[in-house]
Order: C-alpha cells, then sequence, then structure tokens
C-alpha cells in the first residue's frame, strides 16, 4: 500500500473544503463503491471535493506524492476506472451544479452531474442536449468518451454539442478549450476520455426538445426475432433523424402492460423516441407495429425526463456487470443471425444484448473533427452481461466473449471508448483508428509523465 503520512493528510484536510475519507471511517466502505460491483478497490484515501479549489489542491497533492489518483465523477464506467487501489480517489460526485442559458440555449454543468441533473435542469426551459439513456450516468465520463442516446440522430453525438471545457492539465494549469482556445486540447477532449486532464465544467449547446415526447417499447415473441430484427436493421436506414429506434433482446421484466406469461421469458423489444410532433411521430412509428405480433405495446406521449428514466430499474448498482461492443456500419444477415443464437442462451435473466442506432446526424461530422471518429458506425451493438454473485463469473464472461468473438466478422472499424471493459487495453488504438497517433502526440504535449493513468490509457510514447 503507497504509504501516506498522518501528518501529510491532517496537512491536505487543514485547506480542504470538501470531506476527506480513510478507510477506517463510517462511510470509506459505501463511499468507494462504484456502480459495476466487479471492481473492489480500495483507495488509501477518498478526497470529496466541493469546489475548484479542492480539485486543484487534490491535484497537486498526488503529483508532489506521487501517488496514483483516480477521478470518479458518476462512477458509472464499466471499467470502473473511477475508483483505483491504495491512491487518491479525487471524488467529483458532489460537484452537480448545472446553469441554463435560455437566451442563448446554452448548458453549463460540473462534472459530478449526472444525466437525471442535466435533463431536469435543461428541460424546466424546454431545452435538451443529446446524452445518454440511464440517468444515474455521469455527464462528464459519457462527454469525454463521445456520448450518444435518443437525441443524437437529430442534434449529434454529445462531443458534437460541446461548444467548451475548463480543464486542468497536468502541470496545474488551469485552462478553457473550444474551437479558438487551446483548440488541440479541445479536439483531443472530445472522445480521448480522461487522458489530458480533468475537466472542471462543460458548456454544451441546447436544442428545443419537448418537455414531452412520443416514445415507449413495442415487445415482441422471441421466435419472431428473424424477422423482427432484419425490418428493424432495414427501417433505421432511412427513417426521419427525429426518430430512433434501438432494439433489445433479453429475458422480459416483469413489464405491467405485458402478460404475466410473457415475463421471464426472451423477448425482443423495440425502444422507440421520436422528438418531431408526436401526430406526424405516430405515423413514422405505425410501420414497426407490422413487423411482427407483438405481445405487447406501451408507446405514447410523456415528459422526456421521464423517458430518460425509464431504463434505471434495469440499470441498477450493485450488480455484476461485463460488457463487449462492436461498432457496426451495417446489419447483415450474419450479425442478425449471431445476436438470436447468443439472445436464446442467456446466462443469467439480467443479460442482454441491445444495439443502439446512431446515423443521421452523427455521421454528418467529419472523422478527423475530433478525436472520436466512428463516423460511419450507424450501430453499437453492446453485449451486456449482468448477474448477481461471483459463481456466475465465469459463465457470464465466457457468454459475453464468445458472443463477441462470434460477430466480430461483420463489425466495422473502431469501437466505442466508453464500453471497454479493464481488460480490454489492446483495443484503445483500434477503438480510436485514425486519430489514435494524433492522440498519442496530445499526451506527449500534455501529458508527458502520463500522470493521468487510470483510465483507457493513451501512452505517451
Amino acid at each position: 500500500m503507497n504509504h501516506i503520512s498522518q501528518t501529510a493528510i491532517e496537512a491536505f484536510k487543514a485547506d480542504f473544503s470538501g470531506s476527506v475519507m480513510l478507510p477506517d471511517d463510517v462511510q470509506y466502505e459505501e463511499t468507494r463503491q462504484i456502480w459495476n460491483a466487479m471492481i473492489d478497490r480500495r483507495p488509501s484515501m477518498i478526497a470529496r471535493c466541493s469546489s475548484l479549489d479542492d480539485i486543484v489542491q487534490s491535484l497537486n497533492y498526488v503529483r508532489a506524492n506521487d501517488l496514483p489518483f483516480s477521478i470518479r465523477g458518476g462512477g458509472h464506467n464499466i471499467a470502473g476506472n473511477s475508483v483505483c487501489d491504495n491512491g487518491v480517489m479525487i471524488d467529483l460526485s458532489l460537484m452537480k451544479g448545472v446553469l441554463i442559458d435560455q437566451k442563448l440555449h446554452r448548458g453549463y454543468a460540473e462534472p459530478g452531474c449526472t444525466l437525471a441533473d442535466f435533463d431536469a435542469s435543461a428541460q424546466a426551459y424546454g431545452l435538451a442536449t443529446p446524452l445518454g439513456i440511464n440517468s444515474t450516468t455521469g455527464v462528464a465520463g459519457l462527454t469525454l468518451g463521445g456520448g450518444f442516446g435518443w437525441l443524437s440522430r437529430k442534434y449529434g453525438m454529445t462531443i458534437d454539442n460541446l461548444l467548451g471545457m475548463d480543464v486542468i492539465t497536468a502541470d496545474g494549469q488551469q485552462l478553457h478549450t473550444s474551437e479558438t482556445e487551446n483548440a488541440d486540447l479541445f479536439w483531443g477532449l472530445r472522445g480521448g476520455g480522461g487522458n489530458f486532464g480533468i475537466v472542471t465544467r462543460f458548456e454544451y449547446q441546447l436544442h428545443p426538445v419537448g418537455p414531452n415526447v412520443l416514445c415507449g417499447l413495442i415487445v415482441f415473441p422471441f421466435d419472431q426475432a428473424k424477422s423482427v430484427i432484419t425490418q428493424f436493421a432495414r427501417f433505421t436506414e432511412t427513417m426521419p433523424d427525429e426518430l430512433n429506434v434501438w432494439m433489445v433482446t433479453r429475458k422480459a421484466p416483469p413489464l405491467p402492460f405485458l402478460p404475466k406469461t410473457v415475463h421471464g421469458k426472451e423477448i425482443v423489444a423495440l425502444a422507440i423516441c421520436y422528438t418531431g410532433d408526436p401526430a406526424e411521430g405516430e405515423k413514422h412509428i405505425e410501420p414497426l407495429r407490422g413487423f411482427g405480433t407483438a405481445h405487447g405495446e406501451h408507446i405514447g406521449v410523456q415528459p422526456y425526463t421521464d423517458w430518460q428514466q425509464a431504463f434505471d430499474p434495469l440499470l441498477t448498482s450493485g450488480a455484476r456487470n461485463y460488457w463487449k461492443s462492436h461498432n457496426f456500419s451495417s446489419l447483415g444477415e450474419g450479425a442478425v443471425d449471431a445476436i438470436i443464437e447468443y439472445a436464446g442462451t442467456l446466462p443469467s435473466s439480467q443479460c442482454e444484448i441491445f444495439i443502439a442506432t446512431l446515423g443521421g446526424q452523427t455521421g454528418r461530422a467529419q472523422s478527423e473533427a475530433m478525436a472520436y471518429s466512428s463516423r460511419d458506425a450507424n450501430y453499437v451493438l453492446n453485449v451486456h452481461a449482468r448477474w448477481e454473485t461471483a459463481a456466475e463469473d465465469e459463465r457470464c464472461i465466457d457468454w459475453a466473449r464468445e458472443f463477441f468473438t462470434r460477430t466480430q466478422p461483420y463489425a466495422s472499424d473502431g469501437a466505442y471508448i466508453n464500453f471497454l471493459t479493464d481488460d480490454e487495453t489492446d483495443r484503445i488504438a483500434f477503438a480510436y483508428g485514425a486519430s489514435y497517433e494524433r492522440l498519442v502526440e496530445l499526451k506527449k504535449k500534455f501529458d508527458p509523465t502520463n500522470l493521468f493513468r487510470v483510465n483507457q490509457n493513451i501512452l505517451p510514447a
């Protein structure tokens, strides 16, 4: 264990406005926990920041004492990079401030914000920016890795709507980055993860959304999977940007609109969100109902913030999670057959395979415009293995890895960095593709000693 002297700790605490937790403190065990229960790491100290000065002090402290450290925003990262062993967790999760400029359609977020925090503030003015689909996800980690969700076909990825960031770099400088200030760093932060500094404020472009949207689910029997998924693949190639449809296959949760006889059975569900006029949206989604004979559907007009929380019950913290992911430019028969094969052998009741549909505005940005370069990824497939006990680890992880290998021949280049697990460091260069060498040069410039290394790490050499 890295030794931190009591004298050094007391000196740190004296000027720290947040709270400092050590392993023998009452709340330490709860605070060190993150979303993925597979990650069980014990930092020597947790610095719960409440201000910019706290962040600066924390970074100065770990640099001066040559300590490993992690940065926690929402703590939702699958790889568990928000917590480290035998070092300092710089915990930003209490810094949740959001400011909305209604006139300029801009939103400002501190690094501890979750999607729920930001969505609620922006929707008070009928505004939103593309974020993820699970309201407990941290805005910071989602953004730095790229970010996409229901609004992305209409308005692009999260990073496409990022106007600026305040960041503390490895040498302690506090910089503002945008297209016109420190533009090279701005390029790298849009997709480069936590490799270049600690972002202390995000500035987003906002768009008129809601406050009510047409959204919901259509659930089909699993024995119709081939027909439903094939039609989904073709339909999503030509649907309007205002419409987004994702596919998920899993065992049916006890949804009230499904017959009880369906609960716990394999199903194929289409998740739908239309951001334009609901009456127009109904016309566009009507063909989806003809993809098969549905078990049931629950589609209607509801607040956007409610839809952003609809999948939260399936993604609560405390379970063990392992992901494998591919990008696809199109979904052909081979990929569809593999999805059906492995969806028929789910190793636990919580496992699922989902396909997020991108395209639309996400594909119109130039691949070299920012670190995220996979602009030909019209679909992101994630096999989400999820279970409760360590005894199930081998079975569930093997299933996910086998499915990943089975679908690899049909995938396109690149990968979504936020979906990489902690055992996929060999895929980092592949994930960034043509951007990788430029990221290495940027790392040499802004973090030559690799101070920021508890992440999907880009080595400065």
